[in-house]
C-alpha cells in the first residue's frame, strides 16, 4: 500500500462510515493526524506502532513512543496523553520483554511530558508496539501536510536511511554499535523541530517516516497546483548508508515505496538506483519536512537546531523533481 492508497479507500467510504464534515473536524483523513475542536480547544488525535528495528527491548521502546508521538508534533501540536498498544508472542518471549519495552516507552513519554493512559494488548504472531496519542494544538496555528507555496524551500530536520541501517543489523551485516548514530536520532523527539517550524511560519510541514522521504513529499503535493524539487545530493544521511545502498542493502520497503512514485517522480538521469531507493527508504521516528519561506531559514540558524535545505517549491501539478543541486 503506497501513501496515498489508504485515502482512496476512506474516500470511497466517506459518505457511508465517515463524518468529516462536522464545523468540529478541523483536520480530517489524509494529513500526520486528525485535529477535533471541543469548545476552544483543539484535540489532536493519532495512532502508530511498530515491529521491533533494533535488538534491546528497552530501546525499542523508546523509539516506538518517540514515532509515534511524532504525528502529533507534525501538527504543530503538544502531546498530553497516550494508550500503549502492544502485539506479543507470548510463547516465544517472556512477559519481561514486554516490561523493559513499556519501561522504555515511559522514560521517552516522561521526556515529552506525556501521560499514560492505559493500553490494551493482545497475543499475535508478531511482536508490535506503539501508542495512541491525544494532543493539543493551537487551532490557529495548525500545521498541515498541504499549504506550501510557491518560493518556498524544503527543510529536513533528521538525515535518513534507518531502514537501510537496521536491514543490515537485521542481516547480520552490522552490530548494535554500527547504528548507534541511528538509535539516537530515532530517540530524538521532533518536539523542538516542530517549535522551530511554527517560529517560522511553516506553510505546510509533515514527518518521515514508513513512506519514505518521497512518499510523504508526494502527500504533501497531492492534487495541487505546486511541485517539489528535492536535490538528492543535499538530503543528509546516516553514516554508511550510502555504501549498504551500493552493496544491495535495501529493505523491501524501499522498493515498495520507489514503485509506488514511479509515476508521481521525475528524476533526473544523475540521480542513480542507489539514491533514488535511499530516498524511498521506509524511516522510524524520521524528522519533519517543512516547507518555509526562504528569508526564514534564518530561524534554524539563529537556533543551532540540526536542519538542511534539501529543496524548493515550484509551480507545477502535483509532481516530485529528483535532481542533483552541484
Amino acid at each position: 500500500m503506497g501513501p496515498g492508497d489508504l485515502m482512496d479507500v476512506i474516500e470511497s467510504i466517506r459518505g457511508e462510515a465517515l463524518d468529516t464534515t462536522s464545523a468540529r473536524v478541523l483536520v480530517g483523513p489524509g494529513d500526520d493526524a486528525g485535529v477535533y475542536l471541543i469548545g476552544d480547544t483543539a484535540i489532536v488525535e493519532t495512532v502508530d506502532f511498530i515491529t521491533p528495528l533494533v535488538n534491546d527491548p528497552f530501546t525499542f521502546g523508546e523509539i516506538s513512543a518517540a514515532n509515534s508521538l511524532s504525528d502529533v508534533y507534525a501538527m504543530g501540536g503538544r502531546p498530553i496523553a497516550a494508550l500503549a498498544i502492544a502485539a506479543f508472542p507470548s510463547c516465544t518471549y517472556k512477559t519481561e520483554v514486554l516490561k523493559e519495552i513499556l519501561q522504555g516507552a515511559l522514560r521517552t513519554m516522561k521526556r515529552a511530558g506525556v501521560v499514560l493512559m492505559g493500553g490494551h494488548s493482545l497475543d499475535d504472531a508478531e511482536l508490535k508496539f506503539g501508542l495512541s496519542v491525544t494532543g493539543t494544538v493551537d487551532k490557529d496555528k495548525i500545521l498541515r501536510a498541504g499549504g506550501a507555496k510557491e518560493g518556498d524551500v524544503l527543510i529536513l530536520t533528521k538525515p535518513i536511511g534507518v531502514g537501510i541501517l537496521t536491514t543490515a543489523l537485521k542481516g547480520g551485516t552490522f552490530g548494535d554499535e554500527k547504528i548507534e548514530e541511528a538509535v539516537k536520532w530515532m530517540r530524538t523527539l521532533n518536539a523542538g523541530a516542530s517549535e522551530l517550524a511554527l517560529k517560522a511560519g511553516a506553510s505546510a510541514c509533515t514527518d518521515v517516516t514508513g513512506f519514505g522521504l518521497l512518499g510523504h513529499a508526494y502527500n504533501m503535493v497531492r492534487d495541487s497546483q505546486i511541485d517539489f524539487v528535492i536535490y538528492a545530493d543535499a538530503v543528509p544521511l546516516l553514516d554508511n548508508v550510502m555504501e549498504l545502498a551500493e552493496d544491495g542493502m535495501c529493505p523491501g520497503g524501499a522498493y515498495k515505496n520507489l514503485k509506488y512514485m514511479s509515476d508521481k517522480a521525475v528524476f533526473s538521469g544523475a540521480v542513480n538506483m542507489q539514491e533514488r531507493l535511499i530516498l524511498a527508504d521506509p524511516q522510524t521516528s524520521g524528522g519533519l519536512l517543512m516547507a518555509v519561506k526562504e528569508a526564514n531559514i534564518e530561524v534554524f540558524r539563529a537556533s543551532g537546531a540540526y536542519h538542511k535545505v534539501i529543496g524548493k517549491v515550484v509551480n507545477g501539478s502535483g509532481k516530485i523533481a529528483v535532481e542533483k543541486k552541484k
